[in-house]
């Protein structure tokens, strides 16, 4: 089979999915979730009941979906966030615009705050949930296993899953791998760490210029995994689409986010990567082979998002001789008018620093309780117009609140995910 990565995060480029999609592929994952941007959704969600899917949605649909389908690409994505059936009947109305037909699953029971103890240690510091700030959320990281009943759809959404699960699941349906095996869980997982990042793994983030250079980046094609019967993937990316795949590239991505390379847990498998072996097969081409594992762990990953105040985010420039003079100077002015408050406050010079022609930006940012406080910062900014050095301009002031991201585990039993169907046709146009 043929899996290829069509997103790595919120914010990617659309072209690449595109272009995996016209290559040929029996999957394709579009992972858009960080720890961080599922807290976000359920701050939306807080706001407006309507919101916390991606906001980006609606608009990857509208182009992805009607090339997708036809083309028989079954598209898999976390696109849902904080609001998962919500997800599911946008893309309900894009499909039905589209005039497309077909099946949508929507896959919950990531939200786990209601189950929560707020007396669980996080893992980070081992000091209580709870004693970090107001708990707004609460997402257990799904596994492969939530994701096999809702396969037989033409797209899948999800909320928080664990970003190789996305993989896992596809791979193991179309190969008829059991995910109590473990050796093949292992496999799985390894395809589906090196392919979660899409472009980081075909030379966006790897190049360095001077030091690791990469054609083309500027047309940056994405991955694919073609996956064999005996576990190992052969990746590759859509021929005349820049960036490369290489060992070196691949190497990379296989560490990114590992703190131990014996073992990285996952729900699928504890994965173990010291056998394993990248070895280039052709131009663009690297067969990855060798991942073994232990069983899944009984306990799940929770991300938890909490309210840690408000983020007050200020600049003013200076242009001209005696630029960065001035601006350090407006920098010190800040920190002086500023030291009473209690906030903590960053000031950076930015910019042309010496350059008669140069530009200098003074950025201030700080971290208070509520937005009173941090409003008090871009007040100052502001009034470094006729209260600080000479020539200032261009001020820009931003105050929003600001979602700590902790993490916690809970047992397997106490997460039930659930698979909810929504079905596209004649009838519903």
């Amino acid at each position: 089979m043929r899996i290829g990565s069509g997103a790595g995060f919120a914010g990617d480029r659309l072209e690449p999915a595109l272009e995996l999609v016209r290559a040929g592929v029996d999957d394709l994952v579009l992972e858009c979730l960080a720890e961080r941007t599922i807290a976000l959704g359920q701050q939306r969600r807080l706001g407006d009941p309507d919101q916390g899917y991606d906001p980006l949605l609606r608009a990857r649909f509208e182009r992805l979906l009607p090339v997708a389908v036809p083309n028989g690409a079954r598209v898999i994505t976390n696109m849902g966030a904080a609001h998962p059936l919500r997800a599911g009947e946008v893309t309900r109305q894009v499909m039905t615009a589209a005039g497309l037909t077909g099946r949508i699953a929507v896959v919950t029971g990531d939200d786990v705050l209601d189950r929560l103890d707020p007396a669980t240690p996080a893992l980070e510091d081992g000091v209580p949930l709870a004693e970090h700030g107001e708990i707004v959320s609460a997402n257990a990281y799904l596994g492969a296993e939530a994701l096999l009943p809702a396969l037989d759809a033409d797209v899948v959404i999800t909320g928080r899953v664990a970003d190789p699960s996305l993989f896992v699941a596809p791979i193991a349906q179309r190969m008829g791998w059991d995910l109590d095996d473990v050796p093949r869980a292992a496999a799985a997982t390894l395809v589906g760490h090196v392919l979660e990042c899409a472009g980081q793994v075909t030379g966006g983030y790897f190049a360095d210029p001077g030091v690791k250079d990469v054609p083309g980046l500027a047309e940056l094609g994405f991955p694919f995994a073609d996956v064999d019967a005996d576990g190992s993937a052969t990746i590759g990316k859509p021929d005349g689409t820049g960036g490369m795949v290489t060992v070196p590239t691949v190497r990379e991505q296989l560490l990114y986010e590992v703190t131990d390379p014996t073992a990285y847990r996952t729900p699928d498998v504890v994965l173990d990567f010291r056998e394993v072996r990248a070895e280039r097969t052709g131009a663009d081409r690297v067969r990855i082979s060798g991942a073994r594992g232990r069983a899944r762990p009984e306990e799940l990953k929770v991300s938890v998002g909490y309210r840690a105040g408000h983020r007050a985010e200020c600049g003013i420039s200076y242009a001209g001789p005696g630029a960065s003079d001035r601006a350090r100077l407006a920098a010190d002015v800040m920190s002086e008018r500023l030291r009473g408050t209690g906030l903590r406050v960053r000031a950076d010079v930015l910019g042309a620093m010496g350059d008669p022609d140069g530009e200098c930006r003074l950025r201030v940012a700080a971290i208070a309780e509520d937005r009173t406080a941090a409003q008090i910062v871009c007040h100052e900014v502001e009034s470094l117009y006729t209260n600080g050095p000479a020539g200032g301009g261009g001020v820009r002031t931003d105050v929003r609140e600001v979602i700590g991201i902790v993490s916690a585990l809970i047992p397997r039993s106490d997460v039930t995910s659930q698979v909810t169907t929504l079905v596209v046709n004649d009838a519903t146009a």
